[in-house]
């Protein structure tokens, strides 16, 4: 047998590796929106469930993820193939009193958002060192207002570095304890049957929901693939932009998922009937009974990490819904110390943080169909898409997302009302 071109082989193993460097270039805007997927709503809304119905609703959690990617890189792919965002189309094509009131439903979420993400950074300091609430959410503002000003200074690729960072934190204080305490598998597989056990569990559903699919990351990504990547001019950029955006979702969108089915198990494992396990901070007394202070101390390190990066990102949504539906730009950190006043305002007025945690969730889950409709007319219409409009499968597949997303929360309206 002819020896193998040593040589020849070399130069092939470089290539690929410059090629696997390049494209690992290309991810990265997955990422910023992911952060979105791990926020404190999530915490919240994920350890409630767990804690309450055990693992009854780990099929929520596994669809909502899928439904997340699936509409994540239809965002992605719609600011890469047009150059512009989600908000900028809306805004092209909606007349003055309708983009008006599109943008005030979209400006209600993104408040709802911030609202989540502070005090959830809020909790995360009181735990770590017993700072009153209100001073804990201003503290939350001051850094993201710093974070921001990396992204305004440096650009987005140094943003993106720092949001990654704190995903890593997000996930190793999320999963940690599930290394202390492993959750019951046939228990975990039973979970993935769909099913609910009264009105009390179809609002966490739609809570989690809310959580996991939201809003504000739809509107963003646009703006975060278009940034990143600009506007992919000819079909053999397009193709290559896309086929990385692919890769970027399906690992950032598969770490979220890991980690919003970690907080469920880590509560339904551990938390499941111990009383007080409705709040956080009852949540995290419980986590340092059952296992131990180290897993509480780096818990709360990762929920204060997911209050940082998720606020941010929740004001990079908010710019670029203003930016596109009103055609006013506010500079960043401006609207940071704007949508700071409400969560503030909450905290120093005693409401409870994990009901209102929960109850923003709610708000959000409401407000995908406003997000999502449009993304699936704008990337159905070859006129605007091109031959990247997308095609029967897909197709169908996002009107089932859209479909299932409204009848859930038709649903929780019904039950909440009826107090069946």
């Amino acid at each position: 047998m002819p020896k193998p071109d040593v040589p020849v082989i070399r130069n092939r193993v470089r290539f690929g590796r410059r090629r696997l460097g390049r494209g690992a270039m290309l991810l990265g805007p997955a990422f910023v929106a992911a952060i979105a997927y791990v926020d404190p709503g999530n915490v919240a809304a994920n350890l409630t469930g767990g804690a309450r119905f055990g693992y009854l609703l780990v099929w929520v959690l596994v669809a909502a993820n899928l439904m997340a990617a699936i509409v994540q890189y239809q965002s992605a792919k719609l600011g890469i193939v047009t150059g512009q965002t989600l908000p900028q189309l809306l805004g092209q094509r909606l007349g003055t009193t309708s983009r008006r009131a599109f943008w005030v439903q979209a400006e209600l979420i993104a408040v709802a958002t911030d609202l989540a993400e502070v005090i959830g950074g809020a909790i995360a300091l009181n735990l770590l060192f017993g700072l009153p609430l209100p001073l804990g959410g201003l503290i939350v503002g001051v850094v993201s207002m710093l974070l921001l000003a990396t992204q305004n200074r440096y650009g987005q690729r140094p943003f993106e570095s720092v949001i990654i960072a704190l995903l890593a934190i997000v996930a190793i204080g999320f999963l940690a304890g599930l290394v202390t305490n492993p959750p019951d598998a046939p228990s975990v597989l039973a979970g993935l049957v769909p099913r609910f056990e009264g009105a009390n569990s179809v609002l966490l559903a739609a809570s989690m929901l809310g959580a996991t699919v939201m809003p504000h990351a739809i509107y963003v990504h646009s703006a975060l693939a278009r940034d990143r990547h600009g506007h992919a001019t000819s079909a053999a950029s397009r193709r290559r932009l896309l086929g990385a955006t692919r890769w970027d979702v399906g690992i950032a969108l598969g770490i979220a998922g890991i980690v919003n089915l970690g907080m469920l198990l880590l509560a339904a494992a551990n938390l499941q009937g111990v009383e007080g396990t409705d709040s956080i901070e009852g949540a995290h007394a419980a986590i340092t009974v059952a296992l131990g202070p180290g897993i509480a101390l780096v818990f709360a390190i990762g929920l204060l990490a997911s209050g940082l990066a998720s606020t941010s990102v929740g004001s990079y949504a908010g710019a670029t819904i203003m930016e596109g539906l009103l055609h006013r730009r506010i500079p960043l950190l401006t609207r940071r110390v704007v949508t700071l006043i409400p969560a503030i305002g909450l905290l120093a007025a005693g409401a409870d943080p994990t009901t209102s945690l929960v109850l923003s969730q709610v708000v959000l889950s409401f407000g995908i169909p406003f997000a999502l409709i449009p993304l699936l007319r704008l990337t159905n219409d070859r006129s605007i898409m091109q031959e990247q409009a997308n095609r029967g499968p897909m197709r169908w597949a996002l009107g089932l997302i859209v479909t299932l997303v409204i009848v859930l929360n038709l649903a929780l309206i019904y039950l909440t009302i009826t107090g069946a």
